[in-house]
């Protein structure tokens, strides 16, 4: 081969596309998706708007004015005021602020619990297969709102670390945190497990066996890392979970402290002004709950979409 068409042959490969790896095809992906920047969008507003509530949660607390009680909408209150004066549109801000905690506390809990329950179940079979399988088959014949209260009455009056600085009360919003967190696991096992059941007898897996790497090695470094696909899907799905059952509970009054602004509590408290003609709050709560858990359930197909290899082509 000549000089020349060495050189021919080198510049044609150059100018050949680059391949990519998964997580960089499934950012190529979503980014090129509509719907899914949409989605991503919306979700920054939301949180956007929770860090901004932060720091206006004392201004609304003591922005009481029952001379401006249950006043529509209006250029000075775009969403009108609830029945002691305050704000519809902080209060909503405020609620957005809970929701997505709780959704993003209860998912950190839920998710890593399923996925090395899931995967120690699926990687070592027997009896240990045997007891997660039974664990979670048991926490499923519950009905998941019955457990979440009864966890909820639980925790009543119980306070993990007392007496410490990092006393956390099990019977406000920190108890939340956990009762989602140990009911919503139940699907991110379920899947994780059948997914090491597959992942465990190919190839790769049986190679680093020969080789003579120990259990841990292949789970943490061969099995888990051709998992995190599936978790960050579950996770943005069980964000959507998280945030409906904060508002139930908040709603029969098993959610968030007395006084803490949240949907479900503005859902209760405006539950009896549409008789009356006062709209206005209970619409807010729903609207903003609608636009939320819609963008995390498009943003959650999509990257499955993205990131399932057998939905790429």
């Amino acid at each position: 081969m000549t000089e020349t068409s060495a050189r021919t042959e080198t510049n044609h490969l150059q100018d050949l596309p680059q391949g990519r790896s998964l997580w960089g095809d499934a950012f190529h992906r979503l980014r090129r998706d509509r719907a899914a920047v949409a989605s991503v969008i919306v979700i920054g507003i939301y949180a956007v708007m929770a860090v901004a509530a932060s720091f206006l949660h004392d201004d609304f607390i003591a922005s009481k004015n029952y001379k401006l009680s249950n006043q529509p909408p209006s250029a000075q209150h775009w969403l009108g005021t609830d029945v002691f004066g305050r704000d519809v549109l902080l209060k909503t801000m405020l609620g957005a602020k809970v929701s997505m905690t709780v959704g993003l506390m209860a998912n950190l809990i839920a998710i890593p619990l399923g996925l090395i329950l899931g995967a120690l179940a699926g990687y070592f079979g027997r009896r240990v297969d045997d007891v997660v399988v039974w664990l979670y088959t048991t926490l499923a014949s519950i009905p998941g709102i019955m457990l979440l209260i009864a966890l909820k009455y639980a925790f009543q009056g119980k306070v993990l670390f007392r007496g410490t600085p990092f006393a956390l009360d099990l019977g406000g919003i920190h108890g939340l945190y956990i009762a989602l967190g140990v009911v919503s696991w139940i699907h991110t096992c379920r899947v994780v497990r059948a997914e090491t059941l597959k992942i465990k007898e190919l190839d790769y897996v049986t190679a680093a066996r020969a080789l003579g790497e120990g259990h841990a090695r292949i789970l943490f470094f061969h099995i888990i890392p051709n998992l995190l696909h599936l978790a960050i899907i579950l996770f943005s799905l069980g964000f959507v979970g998280a945030i409906t059952a904060e508002v139930i509970l908040s709603f029969l009054g098993l959610g968030v402290e007395v006084g803490t602004p949240s949907w479900g509590t503005m859902i209760n408290a405006a539950r009896l002004d549409l008789v009356v003609g006062r709209w206005w709050e209970v619409t807010a709560a729903c609207t903003a709950m609608f636009f939320i858990v819609l963008a995390l359930n498009i943003l959650g197909d999509r990257l499955r979409d993205a990131l399932d290899p057998k939905l790429r082509t």
